[in-house]
């Protein structure tokens, strides 16, 4: 589903001629076919709307570090291109979990897992990984299951 939504994205942004659009879905599409070859390597077919979601979020995890490093470099033109491609990127993902509702999920997990201090964090993180795959920012989430588990 997420693999035609971008095919048919791509070929709106290109009938209307938005360059933005079509560099920054073109891109998440190149990630895809990367991710592709990798399940491949696994013995699957192909790569899953979670590893996609993952590799989406990591994009642009990755254009907020290049922005950072435009705005310090008084390049704002880089930036604004960079801020593009997020709010392009950010349309495929699903919403993203409030904190009150990742803190809900983390200790649903917690209890699910029976996680009982730091050492099962892995546990918890990809029991969170499989199920909110895309709808929260690990990291943070991350920072959230050391304080409760501590």
């Amino acid at each position: 589903m997420l693999r035609d939504e971008l095919q048919n994205s791509l070929k709106e942004a290109m009938k209307a001629r938005d360059t933005q659009t079509v560099n920054a879905v073109r891109l998440i599409i190149a990630g895809q076919k990367e991710k592709d070859v990798e399940a491949r390597g696994k013995g699957l077919e192909k790569a899953s709307d979670a590893d996609l979601l993952a590799m989406m979020q990591s994009m642009i995890k990755q254009r907020n570090e290049s922005i950072k490093i435009y705005i310090d470099g008084n390049r704002a033109d880089l930036a604004e291109k960079e801020k593009g491609e997020i709010e392009v990127i950010s349309r495929f993902l699903p919403k993203q979990m409030s904190t009150e509702e990742v803190e809900k999920a983390i200790r649903a997990v917690i209890s699910e897992t029976g996680a009982a201090g730091i050492r099962d964090m892995g546990k918890v993180m990809g029991s969170l990984k499989t199920k909110y795959a895309g709808q929260m920012d690990f990291a943070a989430a991350s920072a959230l299951i050391k304080q409760i588990l501590s």
